[in-house]
């Protein structure tokens, strides 16, 4: 069993402190645990000119992506800024080029044929639940069933990403679905649990799922996250209004929500025009 250096809980208490989530403590701890492996020093060894010669051995040798890089640019600047009190070091990877967001969506009719190629009642009311409220998969696996507020009309999403809550639509179908998993399944704390009952279902597992079914339904494209994109595609399309789904997705831009417009674009692209019909 690995002993935890001072330097690694002190980081750790800091980032707590900060109000920073589990998943990015997690990415910073082992950002900073490669760069000592590194060079077999600790971090707080190094010098800026070998950690901006790390980054680029990240870009140049290992190919990583920009969002790897920069994320492990953040994990440094936090070291060195906020716990090791270093004056503000000039370190940095390229700009990223720009890149137009460009999300895509399942037709209604291969949602519905995914659903219906989920025969487990637990996979269908989860992808059900994605899909229906517009959840990303950590929000859906940390559901409890007291989050569905069924007399409301209403899920209320706890701590969702940037550590906010927010409430999203609850469908009079997902309510019914729900209904039956539960009489079927009796969930515990969490709606929807792992392996173990006391335990929400890991991530990794609802991606699994997922992915055998859309390959059950015979799509081959897209991961769970696509079914948050086919939410608010399909909500635009049937003329919801944008701020409303900024609202229920959690979007802090409505920059973000914006994404959506062009996939419904294409839908109306489909659809004639009543000249046409004369």
């Amino acid at each position: 069993m690995s002993t935890i250096t001072p330097l690694r809980q002190r980081t750790i208490d800091t980032l707590t402190l900060g109000h920073y989530s589990e998943r990015t403590i997690k990415t910073y701890i082992d950002w900073l645990a490669r760069l000592g492996a590194h060079y077999r020093r600790s971090p707080a060894d190094l010098t800026n000119e070998q950690v901006q010669d790390f980054l680029l051995y990240l870009i140049e040798e290992r190919k990583l992506a920009w969002n790897t890089v920069n994320q492990a640019l953040a994990a440094i600047r936090f070291l060195f800024e906020k716990v090791l009190a270093r004056p503000r070091a000039d370190l940095r990877v390229p700009a990223r080029r720009k890149v137009t967001f460009r999300a895509c969506a399942y037709s209604t009719e291969q949602v519905a044929a995914l659903l219906a190629a989920a025969q487990n009642p637990k996979h269908r009311a989860l992808l059900m639940s994605v899909y229906g409220a517009g959840l990303r998969v950590s929000e859906v696996v940390k559901l409890r069933p007291k989050h569905i507020e069924s007399q409301r009309g209403l899920v209320r999403v706890e701590q969702g990403k940037g550590r906010k809550d927010r409430y999203t639509v609850l469908p009079d179908r997902l309510l019914d679905e729900l209904r039956g998993y539960y009489r079927y399944f009796h969930p515990g704390e969490w709606l929807f649990f792992g392996r173990d009952r006391s335990k929400s279902m890991p991530i990794g597992s609802a991606q699994k799922i997922f992915y055998l079914i859309r390959n059950r339904a015979g799509i081959d494209h897209g991961g769970i996250h696509t079914l948050r994109h086919c939410f608010a595609t399909h909500m635009l399309e049937a003329g919801a209004d944008i701020f409303e789904i900024k609202r229920m997705m959690g979007h802090s831009a409505i920059k973000t929500t914006s994404g959506y417009i062009h996939i419904s674009r294409e839908h109306l692209m489909s659809v004639k025009s009543p000249l046409d019909q004369l």
